[in-house]
């Protein structure tokens, strides 16, 4: 079974607004053994609605409409899907009251545009909507599936999950997607393919993908198949010999990030973080305490810019900094030591760089960043050279950062 999504708003089509619901829709429908084969973003335009309709309910066994289900005059999904289809549109008296009910506990008049919401086309299954006051629709097309759905993610996501799952679920067919995700980190792009291709190409039913992100690489491995008790042997067996050709660069192979890792690590051996970050600029601190209970091991982080809050707020000899340059290695050593003393945590993190676009020069160029690790029997330290613009930098710096957390876990076993 296959299914095409178009997300339906002229907002999209601008830089302000990304669709984000397509991506939670192909996630769902994949569980349910469905392949998304097409995706598409149509402005507020009848015509290219109708058009773009009419393609998919040609092309997808199911197809799903995101947005255009408001009141005002430029929700025109209800309409175009009602002519398309040569039905009219009824109103429904329980969705109007529903809507009026909804406006009465907010203590408001319903304006009277809202009654277009609960205009339906004929045949049309009614989806509630617990968040919002427009509702969902099923319409089914001969052996096809057309489904509306709103634009919000808050009200899109639970009505999906309450009323089009179950619906999908008994047509789906007994085919399903399997897949693994390895996260990696440490190689390039290139590295990574060298060393997994000749394994993964041996697997002719098994797609595998590679994705390049700023310090890691992911490889998803997607099985289709009926038989998932199979596909999972497959893919541990893929797992196991890529994750050896890899090696200890390989750092999930379950699709976690590296602050999980990390999170584990720290729990798991009873060990407290902090950090003294200056180009990355909080960045590190926010990425480790992004998951609930981080409490348990991030003891806290400082943010010093400059040379004087460095040595006051973390003890970095200011001769060490006129000695060596605020950019070094030593002061990066300096900044985890001093961090961890003064936190008494277990690790000490001190990351130090030039992110740019300015403040480079012929021996420190934008990009060059020192990162030490400190535990009680010293520090250890990297330098790095790392491309692209100052988010680019900045963020390869944390991910660069973490790893260092997650090797010494790795050594100390």
């Amino acid at each position: 079974m296959n299914a095409e999504i178009i997300a339906i708003g002229s907002e999209l089509l601008t830089p302000f607004r990304v669709d984000t619901n397509s991506l939670h829709l192909t996630a769902e429908l994949n569980r349910l053994g469905i392949a998304v084969t097409r995706k598409c973003v149509v402005g507020d335009d009848r015509a290219a609605l109708r058009d773009a309709l009419a393609a998919a309910m040609e092309r997808a066994q199911v197809v799903i409409a995101i947005g255009g289900l408001g009141p005002t005059e430029d929700d025109l999904t209800r309409e175009v899907a009602a002519e398309l289809l040569g039905r009219k549109l009824l109103r429904d008296d329980d969705v109007l009251r529903g809507i009026q009910e909804r406006f009465r506990r907010f203590g408001r008049q319903m304006p009277e545009v809202n009654a277009r919401q609960a205009m339906v086309p004929e045949g049309g299954v009614v989806l509630p909507n617990t968040r919002g006051t427009a509702p969902g629709l099923w319409l089914k097309v001969r052996d096809k599936i057309l489904v509306l759905l709103p634009g919000p993610p808050n009200e899109l996501k639970p009505m999906f999950a309450d009323s089009v799952v179950s619906r999908l679920a008994a047509r789906a067919p007994a085919r399903r997607l399997v897949s693994r995700e390895m996260r990696i980190t440490g190689l390039p792009e290139s590295d990574v393919d060298q060393r997994a291709a000749p394994i993964y190409t041996q697997y002719t039913d098994v797609q595998t993908t590679i994705l390049a992100a700023p310090g890691e690489i992911q490889l998803h491995l997607l099985y289709w198949t009926a038989d998932e008790p199979r596909a999972q042997t497959v893919l541990k067996e893929m797992v196991e010999r890529i994750s050896m050709a890899l090696g200890e660069a390989v750092y999930s192979v379950n699709g976690e990030s590296l602050e999980e890792i990390i999170a584990n690590e720290l729990n798991a051996h009873a060990a407290t973080l902090a950090v003294a970050e200056s180009c990355t600029g909080g960045l590190l601190a926010q990425r480790l305490t992004s998951l609930p209970g981080s409490s348990s091991y991030f003891r806290g982080g400082i943010v010093c810019y400059s040379n004087d809050i460095k040595s006051a707020w973390v003890d970095v000899p200011a001769e060490l900094i006129e000695a060596k340059g605020a950019v070094s290695s030593e002061v990066a050593v300096a900044l985890a030591e001093g961090i961890r003393r003064s936190s008494s945590s277990t690790l000490g993190l001190g990351v130090t760089g030039i992110a740019g676009p300015g403040g480079g020069s012929t021996e420190k160029p934008v990009g060059t960043v020192h990162i030490a690790l400190a535990n009680t029997g010293g520090a250890k330290e990297r330098g790095f050279r790392f491309p692209g613009d100052r988010e680019r930098v900045r963020l390869q710096a944390t991910q660069a950062a973490l790893d260092m957390v997650r090797r010494y876990f790795l050594y100390a076993k």
